[in-house]
């Protein structure tokens, strides 16, 4: 079977995101849901994947104590890389306008950083997805934060929204990485680790 050695082992996915639940459905993985509050500040000087990759391994780290033979924790961390800069979650409607605003007629960086994390051992990886929007105007920005409220995503939006389909122009790389997860390098990972694991 495909997913055997995968599936054998307990797979903890240590993230709230829909997105990355729905990812990990689809792609046949079975596995349980597991969530640590995180403090999600990270050493000045950092940059793009390097947010990203500390970000995720921080999580990841939250288990170390815990995990188990058996049972492959996923941490994830998202960011928006945009005029050499963070664009994060927006905590109300007009942050959201304006960090969509500067995404806006630009083309920004979509960073994933991913640690699967055993008992034995650990891999850290990340994604990067290059995502250009057309300008957008004032009204549509507007509708788009009003109607789809995108304060959980880092950048203040979802390529599978209508702000994606409306205004996302191109996008060079793993359009499920814009999404949250780089669901096929985490398959590869995971399939390399749980032969690791049950050699």
């Amino acid at each position: 079977m495909v997913l055997e050695k995968i599936n054998s082992h307990r797979i903890i996915l240590a993230s709230r995101s829909p997105r990355r639940k729905q990812l990990l459905e689809d792609l046949g993985i079975r596995f349980e849901i597991v969530c640590h509050d995180w403090n999600e500040d990270y050493p000045e000087g950092l940059k793009g994947s390097e947010i990203a990759l500390h970000l995720a391994t921080l999580k990841a780290e939250t288990f170390r104590e815990q995990v188990k033979d058996g049972e492959i924790i996923i941490t994830a961390d998202t960011i928006v890389w945009c005029n050499n800069k963070v664009l994060g979650k927006p905590s109300d409607e007009q942050e959201a306008i304006g960090i969509i605003s500067e995404i806006s007629g630009n083309t920004h960086d979509v960073i994933t950083g991913v640690c699967l994390l055993s008992a034995r051992r650990s891999r850290s990886f990340y994604s990067t997805t290059k995502v250009t929007f057309e300008r957008l105007t004032p009204s549509e920005i507007e509708y788009y934060v009003r109607n789809y409220r995108p304060y959980d995503k880092a950048g203040a939006y979802g390529i599978q929204e209508w702000i994606g389909l409306a205004g996302c122009s191109h996008i060079e790389g793993s359009y499920f990485n814009v999404m949250g997860l780089p669901v096929e390098k985490v398959y590869h990972e995971l399939q390399l680790l749980a032969v690791d694991e049950i050699d």
